[in-house]
């Protein structure tokens, strides 16, 4: 850091502030299929963001030329845009805005990814396939496994001077099950989190893929999901889409103050919304937590360097804050959380999701069951689509199963449901307790122009859902 320290000092006589974020990463992909090892491959980034303040214009230029001269062109690049553009400012910042915080974070591992080989884990996703093998109806059975280390060290002429450690461990697998025209897939669900390699547990991942061929081959047998309106319970594996759809995404400021809408597209809610809309029913508490252990999106600063909190989003069911960074904050006037964050050194910081988690409620899911006349039980996703305001949408799960009568009676293939985002949350009956709390996260949301595919995480408790509009069909 200490070179970056000089070259800063250097460019400060240039312009009101300046920063170097140098952003490494390396990601390992190991792959395997049918009893067999598939592919290996990894894939490094390493580079800087220049990041410059001139006259109330931030502009950046990102180089992979870690010279004093490739960082210095970065420096000329950025500060000739913000001096061309600063007359087209949307707002007037001043170095405020990129806090002088300073510190350090690294994720907190048992099993260095280091301690074991690519062929070792590879020998492991072999077993899984194995295992998913349960009869000679399955006939596709594959694992995955990535491994992403992020190293960020950020800089600034203001004071700022942070590093920040990231091991994550993305995994899935499944199987598919034949018989005659009817072929079913069931799987893990994919599934991140921010741990080292005991997140590769191999007693249970064995257990599970049994239990995941097993379904496969259950549903070639399973009646197909009836069309009805009926009460809905969502399993964690399946509920974490919803949220990450239907509030993750709608709440974004940059997305609410129409920056996205040529790509990712605008939201139903509206900038005079926060602070009194009812977006759910009282037990809907919903809350932006960037300091929750081993969840995919921890961390102690964003990426503008602001240090992260837990925020309540929805608390008793009313909106109170939007998914926006400090630059959004301080267009909108709408409080937002620290949440700017990038995907590579050659990528800005905008608007994301961290750690998007419903709190528990009070509820088992043996009660949940039985408060149930007619109902299905709904567990991973296997399709959804929603429109451009995050607003309209349609989902697609893997297995279910029917209950009656306080009981589960029988397993349904094909279950899908729909629904509106506001009736869909104020139907919100039944918030699960701690026991059925589970931490789940993906490594592939995208958003942006360029794209820009991060991670994120979400803890969701088992939720039941009255008078849903569920169907059946591939």
């Amino acid at each position: 850091m200490e070179n970056y320290k000089k070259l800063l000092e250097k460019f400060s006589s240039a312009c009101d502030w300046a920063s170097i974020r140098e952003y490494k990463e390396v990601t390992d992909l190991v792959m395997a299929r049918n009893a067999k090892p598939d592919q290996i491959s990894t894939g490094e980034s390493h580079g800087v963001m220049v990041e410059v303040l001139y006259g109330g214009q931030i502009s950046y230029a990102g180089t992979c030329d870690l010279t004093n001269e490739g960082i210095q062109k970065a420096f000329d690049k950025a500060l000739t845009f913000a001096i061309k553009t600063k007359q087209n400012n949307l707002c007037n910042f001043d170095d405020s805005i990129r806090p002088a915080n300073q510190g350090d974070y690294q994720t907190k591992t048992q099993i260095p990814f280091e301690a074991v080989s690519l062929a070792q884990l590879q020998s492991n996703l072999v077993d899984i396939t194995k295992a998913l093998k349960v009869s000679d109806e399955i006939i596709e059975a594959s694992a995955w496994a990535m491994l992403t280390k992020t190293n960020i060290n950020y800089i600034s002429t203001n004071g700022a001077n942070w590093s920040q450690e990231f091991c994550i461990v993305s995994k899935d697998f499944s199987a598919t099950a034949s018989r005659d025209n009817e072929n079913q897939t069931r799987s893990y669900g994919m599934n991140g989190r921010q741990l080292g390699l005991e997140d590769i547990d191999m007693t249970l991942l064995l257990k599970e893929a049994k239990r995941v061929g097993s379904q496969a081959v259950e549903l070639l047998d399973a009646e197909e999901c009836p069309t009805d309106q009926l009460d809905l319970i969502m399993a964690p594996d399946q509920l974490y889409l919803q949220v990450h759809e239907s509030i993750g995404h709608p709440l974004e400021l940059d997305r609410i103050l129409g920056d996205e809408r040529n790509y990712a597209g605008w939201s139903f809610i509206g900038p005079d919304d926060f602070g009194k809309r009812q977006y759910g029913s009282d037990l809907l508490n919903v809350t932006f937590d960037p300091t929750l252990t081993s969840e995919m999106a921890s961390y102690v600063f964003d990426d503008n360097g602001v240090k992260a909190s837990k925020e309540y989003l929805i608390k008793d069911g009313v909106l109170l804050r939007g998914i926006g960074g400090i630059e959004s904050q301080t267009r909108s006037n709408i409080p937002g959380v620290s949440c700017a964050r990038s995907c590579d050194w050659n990528r800005p910081p905008m608007d994301r999701m961290g750690n998007i988690n419903i709190e528990p409620g009070d509820t088992s899911i043996e009660d949940m069951i039985k408060g149930v006349k007619k109902g299905i039980i709904m567990y991973t996703n296997r399709s959804w689509s929603i429109d451009d305001y995050r607003n309209k949408f349609q989902f697609g799960c893997e297995y279910a199963k029917l209950i009656e009568d306080g009981k589960i009676t029988k397993t349904l293939k094909n279950p899908n449901y729909r629904g509106v985002t506001d009736s869909f949350w104020m139907n919100l009956d039944k918030v699960g307790d701690k026991s059925t709390y589970e931490i789940w996260g993906s490594p592939y949301c995208g958003k942006g122009e360029p794209n820009q595919s991060i991670r994120v995480g979400h803890a969701i408790p088992t939720c039941l859902f009255k008078n849903i509009e569920v169907f059946g069909g591939a």
